[in-house]
């Protein structure tokens, strides 16, 4: 009974290897097959995460793209900001020599021939020098001397030489406070006297029957009627024998940069 018991035993693992012999016989035969099925296996398996890891790294690299050329771009942005600020300074420049340029020329056109001026640069404005003073870059050298009318755009009068210096001026503008000119009231041809009230501001008291307007012209006495101030505001009280008229001079001294002195 045991020798019947042994020989089965035997005979099952005799068997077994030899299914094992056969399995690994068939596997080495088809190898090819199977190991393309089992890449294929794997494959699908992990594609989705070598997929995956394309796309990030795709991302990736046209992130730094990105940056590489928004810092390009910035740089470039630099330069040409850097270059129009260059080319806006030169056209300020330009536009401010043209500027000097047109304003001598229309000075120079605008100058009566008779009267025989020299052109100054002024050194100080009122804002700079006493109150309502210029101080102008010619002197006794030039022919300068105390009392000659000093203009403005070649036919405005602004003024008086007060004081004189070898090669440098002292104006009085008309429009000093205090200062009293003898004028004429254009439409009336009225002599009357004109007051300066500082900044190029004037006054002017007239009897009551007597009307101004506004846009009304006060002229200089003499054989040129010179432009010195026009009438901008009219101020009166039924209680009062006189009015009173506030003028203005028709330039800006502040904004000169020339004037002209009669020698």
């Amino acid at each position: 009974m045991s020798y019947l018991l042994d020989k089965k035993i035997k005979r099952k693992k005799f068997l077994n290897i030899a299914i094992g012999i056969v399995f690994l016989i068939i596997l080495f035969y088809f190898r090819a097959g199977i190991f393309n099925g089992l890449s294929y296996i794997t494959g699908g398996i992990f594609r989705p995460v070598l997929i995956l890891g394309n796309n990030v790294g795709e991302r990736f690299g046209n992130l730094g793209v990105y940056f590489a050329s928004k810092n390009s771009l910035s740089i470039q942005n630099r330069n040409l900001q850097t270059q129009l600020n260059e080319e806006e300074m030169r056209i300020s420049n330009y536009n401010s020599l043209l500027a000097e340029n047109n304003n001598l020329k229309e000075i120079l056109n605008r100058k009566n021939t008779k009267i025989p001026m020299i052109l100054a640069t002024i050194l100080a404005k009122p804002n700079q020098s006493i109150y309502d003073t210029l101080i102008v870059d010619v002197g006794l050298e030039q022919g300068l001397q105390m009392g000659n009318m000093v203009f403005a755009l070649g036919n405005i009068p602004v003024g008086r030489v007060a004081e004189v210096y070898p090669n440098s001026a002292k104006v009085v503008l008309f429009s000093n406070p205090g200062e009293k000119t003898q004028a004429i009231i254009s439409s009336k041809d009225i002599f009357m006297e004109l007051i300066g009230r500082g900044g190029g501001n004037f006054e002017m008291v007239l009897p009551r029957d007597l009307t101004v307007q506004k846009g009304d012209q006060v002229v200089m006495s003499g054989i040129n009627p010179y432009v010195l101030a026009v009438v901008e505001t009219i101020i009166s009280d039924p209680r009062d024998s006189f009015t009173k008229a506030l003028l203005s001079s028709p330039v800006n001294i502040q904004e000169l940069k020339f004037v002209e002195v009669e020698i």
